[in-house]
């Protein structure tokens, strides 16, 4: 197996307070994690805060590969980086996720676009996607002083209705657009099959067409976001796809994150697809 498996600590063993995820999942085998925005709403935790969270990694000897900016998830929201009202509270989010970053060793760091304002005409879209620019500037320009990429998602809009990124096409086309316009060279896709796949996204076409513009990989299986084996993807097809397409730990990448919900609720129960693994 060329590919290395994370688990999101922010959806999975949520039955336990988060500052006991890490050591639950090395007793459950991972090495690795990533985060949504560990401190809430709060764009500037308190140095115990961070602390204590860094801490949690470290002693369960967990490693951190992926690490959300702010993005409000708690409260419902899809991300900052185009809000107008959340620009301040963003960039000040900035900082403490790259000093998060260069404590672990952390070089993932997805700054999730945010929702359309709703009710607003296209010239506030026009300013939300200004705005975006100026906030990616900001973060790769910080990101890329510990040699970190920014990652930018698609998600789907059957459950994010009002996220403007729903494809993989228009996901490199703003990568694009933000790179020209600023000259950053550390934007990548996170590529979340969970979320193309509701999009009746073909995914086999996307992993050939684009694996090589891939940051990060994250996996749930459809309708329900359970683990895989428990939908209608067929993941052995799909892992062997990004070995072939050059997604490896190998090319230095490789990292396939479980973003998933338990279809029992129980996030032991989750991990039987993993034995055929080789």
């Amino acid at each position: 197996m060329t590919l290395r498996f994370d688990i999101n600590l922010s959806i999975l063993f949520t039955e336990l307070p988060l500052l006991e995820r890490p050591a639950a999942a090395r007793a459950a085998g991972f090495t690795a994690a990533e985060f949504w925005w560990p401190f809430g709403t709060e764009a500037v935790p308190s140095d115990r805060d961070v602390d204590a969270f860094v801490g949690a990694l470290d002693d369960a000897g967990v490693a951190l590969v992926g690490l959300n900016f702010l993005d409000d998830l708690s409260v419902g929201a899809k991300g900052l980086v185009s809000v107008p009202e959340h620009a301040k509270r963003f960039r000040d989010s900035i900082d403490v996720a790259v000093g998060i970053a260069e404590r672990t060793g952390c070089r993932n760091l997805n700054a999730l676009y945010g929702n359309r304002i709703e009710g607003r005409v296209d010239l506030q879209n026009d300013l939300q996607d200004d705005l975006a620019v100026e906030n990616l500037a900001a973060a790769t320009a910080a990101a890329s002083r510990i040699g970190a990429t920014v990652l930018l998602e698609a998600l789907n809009a059957i459950e994010s209705p009002a996220y403007p990124i729903t494809s993989t096409a228009a996901a490199l086309a703003e990568i694009d657009r933000v790179s020209a316009a600023t000259g950053a060279t550390n934007l990548a896709f996170l590529c979340d099959l969970y979320h193309l796949a509701r999009m009746e996204e073909d995914l086999f076409a996307t992993i050939a067409a684009h694996a090589d513009r891939f940051g990060h990989v994250q996996i749930a299986d459809i309708p329900a976001r359970g683990e895989p084996d428990s939908g209608a993807l067929d993941f052995t097809a799909l892992f062997k796809a990004l070995s072939e397409a050059g997604y490896t730990a190998e090319s230095g990448r490789g990292w396939v994150g479980l973003e998933y919900k338990p279809s029992t609720g129980i996030t032991t129960d989750s991990f039987e697809w993993m034995e055929s693994l080789s």
